[in-house]
């Protein structure tokens, strides 16, 4: 994926995780290495844990069949220790702040 997508939709990578804490957090630090990558690259915007913490989501530029074969690649869902659901839209609102992010 191209590391400007200004033309392209935003997704949602929406990540559950499938098993206890202690056998995701084994996988953390790949998983950190692996969404510093996709942020050095410019593919995502902004990540953070779900609360309570069942899993993350990542808001990323791109069509959803190229979002989804990134996030296949994550760590947590190589190890089977996450599933992962992509929900591509079209931002036609934004708050200021962030509106040059999906400009």
């Amino acid at each position: 994926m191209p590391a400007t997508r200004g033309d392209a939709p935003v997704c949602l990578i929406l990540i559950n995780y499938v098993v206890p804490l202690d056998d995701v957090d084994r996988h953390m630090k790949p998983h950190i290495d692996w969404l510093a990558r996709g942020y050095d690259e410019g593919l995502f915007l902004m990540s953070g844990r779900r609360d309570p913490r069942t899993g993350g989501v990542i808001v990323c530029r791109g069509h959803k069949a190229e979002v989804e074969a990134l996030a296949a690649s994550d760590p947590f869902v190589t190890s089977g220790a996450a599933t992962i659901e992509v929900i591509e839209f079209n931002a036609s609102w934004a708050a200021e702040a962030v509106a040059p992010l999906f400009a």
